[in-house]
């Protein structure tokens, strides 16, 4: 949090079009495209034939050395090419893609030149040098500019599929609704003449959340800050319905700097108080627990319902849509929102990496 009582948020800044070939999924996927074309040139050219083992080790041998040197090419040009527009990132990585290809070609021909000098047997002309190394340009540059056009494609899916959900999603994180606004609003105003301090505190909480729901979908903040928020709502709806409600925190074991969507527990929060708590004319308690399974964080709301009521209350599964495609968003199928209904509860459970959203 700053000096102003905003909380501090990271910006996911939007990269090149390629993949993040620095990463070791990225890396495997390489060596594995590259030895399936190995094989698959191998057999073309002989066939399951003796020739075939032999002629196999040298082509994977090429193809993994090519492969994994344009990755770690790419990989360390990769802040160059997220400063880049399309056209000018595309023409850097097609000539870092043929710079790898001619330094490998290069180095096979020197290397079988030199095997040809210690067994004595003739070398292969300068002409077949210059033949062997226009070929593997031309395979790369076909290869590569294929592969680059299917990233590029891929890519813009990937953001017109984000694009549509951020339109579904943006009314929804940035809505409060009004009859909490008009609430709250008429509480305060009350708290002024018979509790200014606390009346203050009800303006600072509600400030924060309307910051917090101003923000953009992407924005990521540490979960300690998430909490917070969630608390800021807790304080102002318990300022409304006073003993009525009460919310029980068990949140010790959780990854605290975990990073996550902005207003994921605020909303499911507010279901919970609007859908379970409100409609009970004795009011109830909330049960947040939370706790840290391997590498997910695991967080769990649950509230009492009144099954005769809480058909009659639209608008429940529209909280748990925009909490849920907020974190596919974010976490890419890594997490998972589940709900488990009975007649007389209601718990909502989210799963999602520890450690943050991937890179």
């Amino acid at each position: 949090m700053d000096s102003t009582g905003s909380f501090l948020i990271r910006r996911e800044r939007p990269g090149f079009y390629l993949p993040d070939l620095c990463r070791a999924r990225s890396l495997l996927a390489v060596v594995l495209i590259a030895e399936l074309v190995a094989v698959l040139l191998t057999l073309a050219r002989h066939g399951i034939s003796a020739a075939f083992w032999p002629d196999l080790a040298r082509t994977s041998l090429f193809l993994l050395w090519t492969g994994l040197g344009i990755s770690a090419l790419l990989c360390a040009f990769r802040g160059v090419l997220g400063r880049m527009d399309v056209a000018k990132g595309s023409a850097l990585a097609m000539f870092l893609m043929l710079l790898v290809t001619a330094l490998v070609t290069g180095g096979a021909w020197w290397f079988a030149e030199r095997t040809h000098r210690i067994l004595g047997t003739p070398p292969a002309p300068l002409a077949g040098h210059l033949k062997f190394l226009l070929a593997n340009l031309a395979v790369c540059a076909i290869a590569g500019g294929l592969a680059l056009r299917y990233f590029y494609v891929s890519h813009q899916w990937r953001a017109n599929v984000e694009a549509e959900a951020q339109s579904r999603v943006r009314a929804l994180q940035a809505r409060i609704r009004p009859h909490f606004l008009f609430n709250s609003m008429n509480t305060i105003a009350s708290l002024t003449r018979s509790d200014p301090r606390l009346a203050e505190q009800a303006i600072a909480d509600l400030s924060d959340l309307f910051r917090a729901s101003l923000r953009e979908h992407r924005e990521r903040i540490p979960l300690a800050h998430e909490i917070e928020i969630a608390r800021a709502y807790e304080r102002v709806e318990r300022l409304r319905l006073g003993e009525r409600l009460k919310v029980d925190w068990q949140i010790e074991g959780l990854p605290l700097d975990a990073q996550v969507p902005a207003l994921i527990l605020q909303p499911l929060l507010e279901n919970a108080v609007y859908h379970g708590i409100e409609p009970l004319d004795k009011g109830g308690t909330i049960r947040v627990t939370g706790r840290r399974d391997g590498a997910m964080a695991v967080i769990t709301i649950g509230n009492p319902v009144e099954p005769k009521l809480v058909a009659r209350r639209p608008g429940h599964q529209i909280g748990l849509d925009n909490v849920r495609q907020r974190l596919e968003l974010m976490f890419r199928g890594e997490a998972d929102v589940e709900v488990i209904e009975t007649p007389e509860h209601f718990l909502v459970t989210l799963r999602f990496p520890a450690g943050g959203p991937p890179a």
